[in-house]
C-alpha cells in the first residue's frame, strides 16, 4: 500500500496513513511519501508504535518511509 501525502502538513499525514491502516488492517507492508521533514518524523513514530520496522529513503526531496511487520 502507498500513500502520498505529499503537500500536506501534520497531522494529516499522520491521520491519513491511520485511516489506510484502519481500513486494512492486515497490511503487512505500507510506503507513506512526504516532502517535509516533520511529517517524516511524525510518521515514523506512528509506523513505529503499531509495530512496523522502518527504512526511509530520500529521493529528489521526497521521503519514501516504507515499514514492514
Amino acid at each position: 500500500m502507498r500513500i502520498d501525502t505529499c503537500g500536506t502538513s501534520c497531522p494529516q499525514p499522520v491521520l491519513m496513513t491511520k485511516k489506510e491502516l484502519d481500513k486494512n488492517s492486515n497490511t503487512n507492508e505500507i510506503e507513506v511519501l512526504t516532502d517535509n521533514n516533520t511529517s517524516k518524523t511524525n510518521v515514523k513514530k506512528f509506523l513505529l508504535s503499531k509495530g512496523f520496522n522502518i527504512e526511509i529513503i530520500e529521493d529528489n526531496d521526497i521521503f519514501v518511509i516504507r515499514g514492514i511487520k
